[in-house]
């Protein structure tokens, strides 16, 4: 009877197991659960006639991932791509950041990459060409605490250091205020609009560190607060930015918050938004970051 009882128990626990890690994979947790730090080491072949200018979208994800957001992402480039003549080149294998390589490129775009996705010799190609003269545009989760590996990457791209997102709900419609009609990042774009996100919070705010902030979000207009357990933690921020951009040495580099869902990319105005950034970090001449 006990050996029965233990074998139904034990047989209980790993279905449960199995589920809990079934669920995790769904919903892209499993690199949160199993971290990985693998980093290829050989490059990708690009195509010997990647037009110039050509911009290179990278979705690698070594912590959590946001597979409708990657999706959905990735489709919108490669239409933003056709429109702009631009050429797009879509991988996950981090030894394309090689010097050879991202020379061939006029932006890099980290769509959602999460966790410890580039070598330290990759990181500093990365930093080399960035600085040289090249472009950057983060969306969302390339700002989230998974990128502390690399402090040089948090306090110079990022520019701060991210605390938490929003829960209880998780996804939560709120207005975004832009804060710089002038800039051509925001050109086509309406004082205010509403946008349905898993709204970030930092440490600071980046205009505290000297970037320009494009927009930023309405604590007043959502509940700005995690909830797990029953346990709130407030989330506010008082001056809460979720675009801005900067000048780092001759290169480019912009950020953007928004862009969890899949949903998020068929949005006017954050398809416009995007539309514009990637515009702005492929484009040529002295980098302009202030009004």
């Amino acid at each position: 009877m006990i050996s029965k009882l233990l074998s139904g128990l034990a047989i209980f626990f790993g279905l449960s197991l199995a589920a809990g890690l079934g669920l995790a994979w769904w919903l892209g947790a499993w690199g949160v659960v199993f971290p990985s730090t693998v980093h290829e080491t050989v490059a990708p072949d690009l195509p010997a006639g990647l037009s110039d200018p050509a911009f290179l979208l990278f979705t690698k994800t070594n912590s959590f991932r946001h597979t409708e957001g990657i999706a959905a992402g990735t489709a919108l480039f490669e239409s933003l791509a056709r429109e702009q003549g631009l050429a797009m080149f879509h991988t996950e294998n981090s030894a394309v950041f090689n010097p050879v390589d991202l020379k061939r490129f006029s932006a890099v775009v980290f769509l959602n990459v999460t966790g410890d996705s580039l070598s330290e010799a990759q990181r500093e190609a990365f930093q080399q060409w960035l600085t040289a003269g090249g472009g950057w545009l983060g969306i969302h989760a390339a700002g989230d605490g998974s990128h502390s590996y690399w402090p040089w990457y948090v306090e110079n791209v990022i520019g701060v250091e991210f605390t938490a997102h929003i829960l209880g709900p998780r996804f939560q419609a709120a207005d975004v205020v832009s804060e710089a009609p002038g800039h051509p990042v925001m050109g086509e774009l309406p004082a205010r609009w509403s946008h349905t996100e898993e709204w970030y919070s930092w440490r600071e705010s980046p205009r505290e560190k000297g970037f320009t902030v494009l927009a930023r979000v309405d604590e007043t207009t959502y509940r700005p607060v995690q909830k797990i357990f029953n346990r709130e933690v407030d989330l506010r921020m008082g001056d809460h930015p979720v675009t801005w951009l900067r000048c780092l040495g001759e290169g480019r580099v912009l950020y953007t918050a928004m862009g969890h869902a899949g949903e998020a990319y068929s949005h006017p105005q954050f398809r416009r938004l995007l539309s514009n950034a990637l515009a702005w970090t492929t484009g040529e001449g002295a980098c302009v970051g202030h009004l």
